[in-house]
């Protein structure tokens, strides 16, 4: 497969994506499942109020929006400027944001050791990654943030449902990258029709990534946008959430 290349004065490919966009993207079913899957979160992660939780791949800002409002300090970070200035529009107090590449997070200083929780959720940075190496860049990266005992939650798509179900995509064996063709509409309903790849994963990958990164694979758990819960591994279910600890 050959990696998607950025357009100019971009440094990923989903950015304009999400510049077109905007606000349209939470009109999508799949954003529509958010105070369910936190409410699964807050129980699987121990999360409480007065913890940090850094967001990574928050997108316009949905899932920081909801932990803020039990009492969590979050910190959303996302590639895309448009998401990041939405997410600001309306932030809630204990919500910030910032733009920012999740793979430099496993350099940056300012983030090592501070949250208590780190979540990336429907497929935000972890899962749009085409490049060889990136998934492991961002997996070290959520990682480091991560201080003593803290713990990650990340949703990833399943490979199996790739291959099984997505006629009108092309699944790409060697990378593991589906690609599809869709058509996007921004907050006045003019369509765009874009390119879409995501990285899939089986639960094997998923547990050698996280022990790679020197975390501990606590549970990996068969779920659904808005249908977040604790049932083993499957190939029925469009994605995998990951649950690990950081020793």
């Amino acid at each position: 497969m050959t990696d998607p290349i950025a357009e100019a004065g971009n440094d990923h490919w989903f950015e304009p994506i999400a510049e077109h966009l905007g606000s349209a993207y939470l009109r999508y079913s799949f954003t529509k499942g958010t105070r369910q899957e936190i409410d699964h979160l807050i129980g699987a992660l121990g999360l409480m109020p007065g913890m940090r939780v850094l967001d990574v791949g928050c997108g316009p800002g949905r899932h920081a929006y909801e932990l803020a409002s039990r009492g969590i300090a979050v910190h959303g970070i996302d590639i895309s400027q448009r998401f990041v200035d939405l997410a600001v529009e309306r932030a809630p107090e204990l919500a910030t944001f910032e733009r920012l590449d999740a793979r430099s997070l496993a350099a940056d200083d300012r983030h090592a050791g501070a949250f208590d929780a780190v979540v990336c959720l429907c497929q935000g940075a972890f899962g749009l990654m085409t490049a060889n190496g990136d998934d492991e860049v961002v997996m070290a990266g959520m990682a480091r943030a991560l201080r003593p005992g803290g713990r990650l939650a990340l949703s990833a798509f399943n490979a199996y449902f790739a291959v099984k179900y997505f006629e009108d995509a092309v699944f790409d064996a060697d990378s593991g990258v589906n690609h599809e063709h869709t058509e996007v509409r921004d907050e006045q309903g003019r369509p765009a029709t874009v390119d879409l790849w995501t990285g899939c994963y089986t639960p094997r990958e998923l547990r050698l990534l996280v022990n790679g990164a020197g975390l501990r694979c606590d549970r990996i758990s068969s779920v659904e946008p808005g249908a977040y819960g604790d049932g083993p591994p499957t190939v029925e279910s469009a994605e995998y959430l990951v649950l690990a600890t950081r020793p």
